[in-house]
């Protein structure tokens, strides 16, 4: 049905031109004219692509052809992927002028990967860039390209992913030579360059765009084939963070099956090879391991007569026939099959595509209902006697955070160091309530991995300058002190990513130094999750009990609600494009709306007692009287109330706003995030009495500015020098 649409929807003269021919192992050279620029509406095209780069909280994502990648009516083709390669690889050369140049490049399942991974390699070969992939092309995970970027020293690296998004996305997720996902000062770098060329193609005509051809030297196989593709690298990194002797024993001990679902099937193919390197895979069973591009049917739907995809987010809830919610991703996954023959109680851990994210899930005896509720954990019905267990990151992460922390006291170290935790705003309260109440510091960042990232080696460059000390200012213009010698214990966000941090320095071939990795890991996830269930004898919702019980939280309860614009699935390219903007339109609407109140706030334009008048006659079925402030926290605006905040940011990858909510009342945080997330964003006579319309169209301006003087204050600035590598 998707693939019909597909076909149906794209005209003859794409299927028969595809601009150059890409799919040629051979050297080739494409000619970029005025004649193809206009008639391919490549302007069109680069505008919305920059707008795209410059708000991206994970890569530049969008929908693709799947059918035929060079269609350029779509935001993912094979001639931006160009154009946006060769670009980079500029920018590198014009960096470290007559260096040798490594880069990697990986991808996971996704429609046309391998096709997007060949042309990027073939590219940078041809400007001098040696690049390393995986023999045959083969999949790896997102944190195995970022983890050796940074181990291997390596001037940056490039994965193909689109995470846990529908089946037709994609996009390039750029990692600099950390390791890290481009911050947007980064990927503009590359696309002024691009808007160079263009500009270059209008002055002279045409502009020459050369690739190597598949087997060129330049494209280096063999480093990541002797490397064992770096698992090996990985399983002794591993040990210093969550495969200590100590857990690893317990995983091994462990009398029931822990099942591992590997949607998409990509994971399977490294995850496996790292269980069997630590002699715990004897522990787990495997759901999906065959690699897939349309995930197994998992998140597909059939909406009056048209094919309808959900994404692979477990936690996204939906109306059935009955106007009942439900989950329909995890009803996708047919679990009241696949997990009929397993016990009661039985864990499962679902991980996305790229191998970066971790759900949890439990099943459970239907008597133990009442209970499960009470824990505020979600659940879907499997059968007349189990329910599945369906635990948010934030309760799953909570349970893990407080099991390492537990893991480190028996040792000994945990006092050894100032412990601090990275997390983004939206995550949950529960968090910050947990970490007060074990002497733990945070620091909380806007949204998206690359800001954790960004803290972590804000405080590294502190460490090797010798500071005593080390301060790091968080989103909310905090000061966190963290004296002079301090491990993170945690960094991880409410969509299902995180990392554990070392307690020994992280060191690179070259001698780099790092706290932790910079990309999210499901593999991290997943061990010291496999710790956690191993060393319980209680089910994991009554755990979550006694960790909010032991730890003096309040705030037990989140909920999101994704508001999204438009049908992502809409086979017609021009319609999906038309909904799309309408949709932005609206999303972006919604987000000013708060977000002049927070900048207002700020430049003490407006007064909290005004706020709460605007917001009491913009809602008055919800009360104010409480709120203590109005933040806004680098990509959306925070509303922090004295029993509970709300959250409300515009997708930063499609036209959706996001709505968070967290506190000790889950009825009136679903009350207050639907509520503020659907508001249309319309002004009434109070919002217009305190700010005007001119200061409403410059507040998305100022409020960039304000984001990039936090992401650059402190701003990690050690010198990448690149080595003499011995491969």
């Amino acid at each position: 049905m998707l693939k019909d649409g597909v076909e149906k929807n794209t005209p003859d003269y794409i299927k028969h031109d595809r601009v150059f021919n890409y799919l040629d192992n051979n050297e080739l050279e494409f000619k970029l004219t005025k004649e193809i620029m206009d008639k391919l509406n490549l302007k069109s095209w680069f505008e919305n692509y920059k707008k795209e780069a410059m708000v991206s909280t994970a890569g530049i994502r969008g929908p693709q052809n799947i059918l035929y990648p060079h269609d350029t009516r779509f935001p993912i083709n094979t001639v931006g992927i160009t154009l946006a390669t060769l670009a980079k690889a500029l920018v590198l050369k014009d960096k470290y002028p007559n260096k040798k140049l490594v880069k990697l490049v990986g991808c996971e399942v996704r429609y046309n990967s391998k096709i997007y991974l060949d042309l990027i390699a073939r590219i940078q070969a041809k400007q001098g860039i040696k690049t390393l992939t995986s023999k045959n092309r083969e999949t790896i995970p997102i944190w195995l390209a970022s983890f050796l970027a940074f181990k291997l020293d390596l001037v940056g690296a490039e994965y193909i992913t689109s995470s846990h998004g529908i089946s037709v996305k994609n996009a390039t997720k750029d990692l600099n030579n950390q390791g890290s996902q481009f911050l947007p000062d980064e990927s503009m770098e590359f696309v002024n360059k691009m808007e160079e060329i263009l500009n270059t193609v209008y002055s002279k005509g045409e502009y020459s765009i050369k690739f190597s051809s598949s087997d060129d030297k330049l494209i280096d196989e063999t480093v990541m084939e002797k490397l064992n593709n770096g698992i090996d690298l990985y399983v002794e990194y591993l040990k210093t963070t969550v495969a200590g002797e100590n857990i690893l024993d317990k995983i091994r001990k462990f009398d029931k099956k822990i099942v591992i679902d590997s949607v998409g099937g990509a994971s399977y193919r490294t995850l496996s090879k790292i269980l069997e390197k630590l002699n715990i895979d004897k522990t787990y069973d495997w759901l999906n391991t065959e690699e897939d591009p349309f995930f197994h049917s998992i998140g597909k739907d059939i909406k009056d007569g048209k094919f309808y995809d959900w994404s692979l987010d477990i936690t996204v809830s939906g109306k059935n026939e009955k106007n009942e919610n439900y989950f329909p991703v995890i009803e996708s996954l047919h679990y009241e099959t696949k997990l009929k023959d397993y016990p009661t109680g039985t864990v499962c851990l679902i991980t996305d595509p790229d191998h970066d994210r971790l759900s949890v899930v439990q099943t459970e005896d239907i008597k133990n209902l009442p209970y499960v509720k009470k824990a505020g954990v979600d659940y879907s019905k499997l059968d007349e006697n189990r329910i599945l267990c369906i635990f948010s990151a934030n309760q799953a992460f909570l349970m893990i955070m407080d099991y390492v922390k537990e893991e480190l006291k028996k040792t000994g170290q945990f006092d050894n160091h100032t412990r601090f935790m990275v997390k983004t705003t939206a995550s949950s309260k529960s968090w910050d309530e947990w970490a007060k109440n074990n002497g733990i510091k945070v620091i909380n960042t806007p949204v998206g991995f690359k800001e954790i990232a960004n803290v972590v080696k804000k405080v590294e460059y502190q460490i090797e300058k010798g500071i005593q000390d080390i301060v790091v200012r968080d989103i909310f213009n905090n000061e966190i002190h963290l004296k002079n010698s301090p491990r993170m214990i945690f960094g991880g966000e409410e969509s299902g990513g995180m990392i554990i941090g070392s307690n020994d320095i992280i060191k690179s071939n070259n001698g780099r130094c790092a706290l932790s990795m910079r990309e999210k890991s499901a593999t991290e996830a997943i061990i010291a999750a496999s710790g956690l269930i191993s060393s319980l004898d209680i089910p994991l919702f009554e755990h979550l009990e006694n960790v909010y019980k032991n730890n003096n939280i309040i705030a037990k309860y989140d909920v999101r609600d994704d508001i999204a614009y438009y049908n992502e699935s809409e086979p017609d390219i021009d319609k999906l494009k038309e909904e799309k903007l309408k949709g932005e339109a609206k999303r972006t609407k919604n987000d000013v709306f708060y977000l002049a109140l927070a900048i207002g706030y700020i430049e003490g334009k407006l007064k909290l007692d005004n706020i709460k008048e605007i917001l009491s006659k913009t809602f008055n079925n919800l009360s104010f009287d409480n709120l203590l402030s109005v933040n806004f926290v680098g990509d959306g605006t925070y509303l922090n109330f004295k029993d509970k905040f709300i959250e409300i940011r515009p997708s930063g990858t499609d036209a959706k706003t996001k709505a968070y909510a967290g506190g000790s009342n889950k009825e009136e945080l679903g009350l207050y995030s639907k509520t503020l997330g659907n508001y249309s964003g319309e002004l009434n006579d109070t919002y217009k009495k305190y700010i005007d319309e001119n200061y409403l169209n410059k507040v998305k301006e100022i409020s960039y500015d304000i984001y990039l003087k936090y992401a650059k204050e402190d701003a990690d600035k050690r010198t990448f020098n690149i080595p003499d590598y011995d491969f």
